[in-house]
């Protein structure tokens, strides 16, 4: 917003006056905070040094010179070593009700700005359905994208298929050596068999019970080794096959992203790099640096200890003995591709994944690579009772917390809405359902420990997904009321304290949206939603609307601009915006 943006301006360029006057040099830094008591504040501490006063001494000298009203600086408090600043009222308010009458549905969006930016998330191996355990990585990844679209980006997101690996491998040998009867036994003798006529679903059975032979069965181990040595060698027969059972798998896994709104723009399979050459050429140019070594059973390897990774981890293998490539030698390949086609590349990963992480941009440091991909780690999801584990049969799959989401909210709505058709119920249990799921899965940070509780993923109320589509469901109904109005955006008009405060919870849209770009913090955007959805709440109880007098059109003004913004919001979400509820 143009009202914000000149705010900020004018409050650094006022301090670095003052400061400039105090003596401080040209380029001393000033830092910009969001707190909960003003619009902005700025921390006096950095300026301690230069100008040796104590923080406290400098903040309360600063406001004692900076004159208000100014601009649009209507007031300053020095607290505790901090300048508070508040906007003026009227003219933030009136230009966020003439931006989003303006803007209509695009509020927030802003103009293309030509960088791409590739996102990487999900790539779960091809071995057995999505469980909630990893559910956090298609959520968090779309989610992400997302909001770096509503920041003019150009997006593309993309699921790395592993159709290379020994678990991939070894779920070709379970579909074609795995008895039926074997699959029966299985099931009966798994405490919560899944009987979903769903492909990944059903196949799981197979992997389960060839993961189990493998350890009975010595032969089946040189098998499983012989056809991943055909592969590597190019066999097309075996390739074929292993890639069949792979993209059978990745349809009833897109089957379930698809039932909470999660789409990839493309997909790169690993066994791409082995066919076109690029893995070897990985091996050509790591072996020809002098950071390059040889294992005594013939393995290459690069050391890493001059790039920050140490102790056992130095040595990053990138071939076998017998000179096959690895996945990490095919990552390198991977990233070097992405890198060829996007200005940023971001990788979501499980947080077990940052040694590896680390060693691969070690590793492409050495190859001579400037770019770095961006990691963004998570957590993982757990049960009260432990790690979840698909080999096991430990495990809460996603499609089992949608269906049951869907049928709680089916309930809920029910028992409220009884004036609703049946297909009308259905599609709103379906949309708040989802909600639920995505919003509890987002809402925590992802470097923060989520147990999963279902009393917590169905919440309808307070801090959740239902909650946020209950409040835009809300100012749509109040909008039809309206009926007919003239825009009015007319910021003087809007004086009451819980206007005031909705309106400058809908100015922050395109900051935190500003702030994600800048940290993939994607638990921002929940958290502001809540934000936005308690302040329309409690505009809502204690200021008339329909009968408001003189300043009516404008407080439908202001309604019309929530639903924008809780629309937006829930958009970035990947989350329905249901007009009813």
């Amino acid at each position: 917003m143009k009202a914000v943006d000149q705010f900020v301006n004018e409050c650094e360029a006022a301090v670095r006056d003052i400061l400039a006057s105090m003596g401080a040099p040209a380029d001393t830094k000033i830092v910009k905070e969001i707190p909960d008591n003003a619009d902005l504040a700025i921390p006096c501490f950095t300026f301690a040094k230069a100008l040796k006063m104590a923080p406290v001494a400098i903040a309360e000298k600063i406001a004692s010179e900076l004159k208000v009203p100014c601009g649009l600086i209507s007031g300053v408090t020095p607290l505790n070593g901090y300048l508070n600043f508040t906007i003026s009222n009227d003219a933030l308010i009136t230009d966020l009700l003439e931006e989003v009458v303006e803007k209509g549905a695009d509020f927030g969006k802003s103009a293309p700005t030509g960088i791409r930016v590739n996102v990487e998330h999900t790539s779960t191996n091809p071995t057995g359905p999505v469980h909630v355990g990893r559910a956090r990585n298609p959520i968090i990844g779309d989610t992400l994208a997302r909001c770096l679209k509503m920041r003019g980006h150009e997006v593309t997101t993309e699921y790395y298929v592993n159709d290379v690996g020994k678990q991939v491998v070894m779920m070709s040998w379970a579909v074609a050596n795995v008895t039926p009867e074997e699959v029966q036994k299985e099931i009966e003798e798994t405490e919560k068999a899944d009987y979903r006529d769903k492909v990944d679903h059903r196949l799981v059975y197979n992997y389960r019970v060839a993961n189990k032979k493998v350890f009975q069965v010595p032969e089946m181990e040189a098998e499983i080794a012989e056809i991943l040595r055909k592969f590597e060698a190019g066999d097309q027969a075996t390739i074929d096959h292993v890639k069949k059972v792979a993209e059978t798998m990745l349809g009833g896994i897109n089957e379930t992203l698809a039932a909470i709104n999660v789409t990839l723009d493309r997909y790169t399979w690993e066994s791409t790099f082995i066919a076109n050459g690029a893995a070897k050429d990985v091996v050509r140019r790591l072996q020809n640096t002098p950071y390059s070594g040889t294992t005594d059973d013939g393995a290459s390897f690069v050391d890493l200890k001059d790039f920050g990774i140490h102790g056992k981890n130095t040595k990053f293998t990138f071939t076998r003995a017998d000179g096959t490539t690895l996945y990490t030698t095919r990552d390198l390949a991977y990233h070097e591709d992405k890198f060829s086609r996007a200005d940023r590349v971001i990788d979501v990963l499980g947080e077990d994944q940052k040694l590896g992480s680390q060693q691969l941009c070690a590793a492409l440091e050495i190859m001579g690579r400037k770019e770095k991909p961006e990691a963004l780690f998570y957590a993982f999801v757990s049960l009260p009772e432990g790690r979840m584990s698909t080999r096991k049969g430990v495990v809460v799959y996603l499609d089992d917390l949608i269906e049951e989401a869907i049928a709680r909210a089916y309930e809920e709505i029910k028992k409220r809405r009884s004036d609703l058709s049946e297909e009308r119920m259905q599609a709103i249990a379906k949309a708040v359902g989802v909600g639920a799921v995505r919003y509890n899965i987002v809402r925590v940070g992802a470097d923060k420990q989520l147990i999963f509780k279902w009393e917590d993923a169905l919440s309808f109320d307070g801090n959740s997904g239902p909650y946020l589509q209950y409040v835009h469901a809300r100012a749509c109904s109040l909008l039809r009321k309206a009926g007919e109005f003239e825009w009015d955006t007319d910021g003087s008009k809007l004086t009451d304290e819980y206007e005031i405060k909705l309106a400058k919870a809908l100015s922050r849209f395109e900051g935190v949206l500003k702030d994600i770009d800048e940290s993939k913090r994607v638990n921002m955007m929940p958290a502001y939603g809540h934000d936005v959805a308690a302040a329309f709440n409690q505009f809502y109880a204690a200021v008339p609307v329909l009968q408001a007098g003189a300043s009516r059109n404008a407080r439908i003004t202001l309604v019309q601009a929530t639903k924008v913004i809780l629309k937006n919001v829930l958009d970035c979400l990947g989350i329905e915006a249901p007009e009813e509820m």
